[in-house]
């Protein structure tokens, strides 16, 4: 029965947005929630079945980095018009406690960060893992489609090769979603700083990835180093492009104001060297990229397009763009050039997750101002004038 509604529900909403213009919003993850201070960090995927999954984490007392978070998720069955009730997820383990920023008063909170999930279509299962305290990682899993989730394994252990290069003292995953490649294979982007404890920076990125479907991570080659022009690489996301390789493309704070791009044949190892792609704003801030499914070499890209001049309006270097006017960008060559820029939130605007349900809708799950929201548009709403 449930079968057979979402498929009339998918057959309704094609029939309504047919190929016009189409943009509509809703509010997800509000401030006060639940009694949460501040949703941040969104992360959204669509499962076989068409459910859609948005999570988050749920920061309690503040919008701090660190302080005491949780990682909530709401399911929606149509598309993400409508949204169950949150569950939070993570962690639900026994509590490791201790902000290295308040280590000196005995503190007790415990900081659950950076939630990935990741779409298993081989086994219908849905992968995620997260951080407890930006210093150990854990994965579980759910086979119902997201309303029940398997206890939490720790693979915080799968980080360790990367100490051969840099000994980190912070790791993270994504934020956003990971992706399974053509091979079957499970690959997430990742973080991991090595200055202080705690501290986000200096920083470097890439991969790491399952062969088994979850059930064990190895770590795949740094693909953004902390090197030269490149500043401090960071929070990245990743896509499969239409002849089979990885694109990873990564926050920088770096002189040209632009994201990082690299490619991988496998999305692990043979990264090829970074470089800039001038049409990708860089404003200091997670972004997110999405092939469409049914129009091979066509991406979606969702950030802030936005970069700060000085008085003469010319480009500062390693300036910090405002995040405001979130956008959308498209391409039709698989990320070469980006021909297209449409302003989805011209407001305050920050990081954001896209995902495509199986009609061809487009979501862009998305901090708006203080609350998390969920756009929903088609091509033909990024190409109109």
């Amino acid at each position: 029965m449930r079968t057979i509604l979402l498929l009339v529900t998918m057959f309704l909403t094609v029939c309504v947005w047919g190929a016009e213009p189409k943009l509509e919003t809703i509010d997800v993850f509000p401030p006060g929630m639940n009694g949460i201070a501040r949703y941040r960090i969104p992360g959204i995927v669509v499962t076989p079945k068409g459910t859609v999954l948005a999570y988050c984490e749920a920061r309690k007392n503040n919008s701090s980095d660190w302080g005491e978070i949780e990682v909530h998720l709401r399911r929606s069955i149509d598309g993400g018009l409508t949204w169950l009730p949150s569950q939070n997820i993570a962690h639900r383990a026994d509590r490791i406690e201790g902000n290295p920023r308040k280590a000196a008063g005995g503190e007790r909170e415990q900081t659950v960060n950076n939630p990935v999930a990741i779409v298993d279509r081989e086994t219908g299962a849905i992968e995620f893992l997260y951080c407890v305290n930006y210093a150990r990682c854990f994965s579980m899993r759910s086979t119902d489609d997201g309303l029940t989730w398997s206890d939490p394994v720790e693979i915080t252990a799968t980080f360790e090769p990367f100490r051969q290069k840099y000994n980190w003292k912070v790791i993270a995953t994504g934020p956003g979603h990971g992706i399974q490649i053509k091979s079957g294979r499970l690959v997430v982007p990742i973080w991991l700083a090595y200055g202080d404890t705690g501290d986000h920076k200096p920083s470097a990125s890439g991969t790491i990835y399952s062969d088994d479907h979850g059930k064990t991570w190895k770590a795949g080659d740094i693909a953004f180093p902390d090197e030269g022009e490149f500043g401090d690489p960071n929070e990245t996301m990743l896509t499969e492009l239409s002849d089979g390789r990885i694109m990873l493309v990564a926050r920088s704070v770096s002189k040209a104001n632009r994201k990082l791009i690299s490619h991988s044949s496998d999305g692990a190892t043979g990264w090829s060297r970074p470089v800039f792609h001038e049409q990708l704003w860089e404003p200091i801030c997670m972004a997110s990229i999405v092939a469409h499914p049914a129009k091979p070499g066509t991406l979606i890209f969702s950030n802030p397009h936005s970069l700060e001049l000085d008085k003469g309006g010319k480009e500062k270097p390693a300036g910090r763009g405002k995040r405001r006017n979130l956008s959308i960008k498209l391409s039709h060559d698989d990320g070469k050039s980006w021909p297209v820029n449409k302003t989805l939130d011209a407001g305050l605007s920050a990081y954001s997750d896209l995902a495509v349900l199986p009609d061809g809708t487009v979501l862009c799950f998305y901090e708006a101002d203080q609350s998390i929201a969920c756009a929903r548009f088609n091509l033909e709403w990024i190409t109109a004038p």
